[in-house]
């Protein structure tokens, strides 16, 4: 999800270009938070259900390992006066063999459960897309810019909260129309 803010932040960069110096004024700015409006839309805390789940099932595998290894380590270091020397470097060789596998486990894991979150959270962001694109169509917003790109917004240009809104009353996939806008100050 960190790309979003970067390819805001370009889009932002690029307008302002094209735009030139004195359009700049007669700009109509809106700044959307991406990664809340996902994680709060109703799919958005399915996913993040669903991920958590995933996560939990792993997290108990790798600490089951985990727990294994260390019991073998202590076994490893009570027999350390009684094998030979050869004997005992074996078993540190395998031990260590053991922990870089799990280590390897645990970014497999982790690999996995990015991809997952992608796949689960991509659909979501596209229909916020969408929803940010009608809005600032039909309200006039010239420029819609990343929370995170903006040092300083007022919140009413703050389009997170309409656009969950809209997801969640079923406005990510047909055309809808778009909320009055909220009055100026």
């Amino acid at each position: 999800m960190k790309l979003y803010p970067r390819i805001f932040a370009a889009l932002l960069a690029a307008s302002l270009f094209l735009l030139g110096f004195g359009a700049r004024a007669e700009m109509k700015v809106a700044v959307i938070d991406v990664e809340r409006a996902v994680m709060q839309t109703e799919d958005g805390l399915r996913a993040q259900a669903s991920l958590k789940k995933i996560f939990d099932a792993k997290q108990q595998e790798l600490n089951k390992k985990q727990a294994d290894l260390q019991k073998q380590r202590e076994e490893l270091e009570k027999q350390q006066k009684v094998l030979s020397k050869e004997a005992f470097q074996k078993r540190v060789e395998d031990w260590q063999k053991a922990m870089v596998e799990l280590q390897s486990v645990f970014v497999e894991y982790n690999k996995d459960l990015e991809k997952k979150q992608k796949e689960l959270t991509e659909p979501i962001a596209e229909k916020l897309m969408a929803i940010v694109k009608r809005i600032a169509a039909a309200e006039g917003f010239d420029i819609v810019v990343h929370k995170q790109a903006a040092a300083y917004m007022r919140s009413d240009l703050d389009l997170t909260d309409r656009v969950i809104q809209q997801y969640n009353g079923g406005g990510g996939g047909a055309a809808k129309p778009a909320a009055p806008a909220a009055p100026k100050k």
